[in-house]
């Protein structure tokens, strides 16, 4: 059975989908651009917009009752493959070595709300 997610400390969805569900055992949280929930601003910056990201994922994850060192896998989707390396430095903070999920990235040619980056994350309950 299925159990919607929910929360205000991310961003509400831009459409038809749920922040995340709960599904065997599993989180599946949407993908999450840098939008600030409480000025509905993003930041400036693929560093910053990468933290944000990130941050929601983390706050969708925590209403669900996991955390970040339960994720499995996520996928980055950025505007410019050139900030790749700037992603990562920021990507790298919300994991423990030696402890990483799974993960791709993949350059697109938009993003919703023209974001410069946006994630999405699978994680243990």
């Amino acid at each position: 059975m299925k159990k919607p997610i929910a929360t205000t400390n991310a961003p509400a969805a831009i459409g038809p989908y749920a922040q995340g569900n709960i599904v065997g055992g599993l989180i599946f949280a949407s993908g999450q651009i840098p939008l600030d929930p409480a000025t509905g601003k993003f930041p400036e910056g693929i560093e910053a917009q990468t933290r944000q990201s990130l941050t929601n994922a983390k706050a969708i994850l925590e209403a669900a009752g996991s955390s970040m060192d339960k994720v499995v896998k996520t996928t980055v989707f950025l505007k410019d493959m050139n900030d790749f390396a700037a992603m990562n430095e920021v990507y790298g903070s919300f994991f423990k070595e030696g402890a990483y999920p799974s993960r791709s990235a993949v350059e697109v040619a938009r993003l919703p709300k023209d974001a410069l980056v946006e994630i999405e994350v699978i994680a243990e309950v």
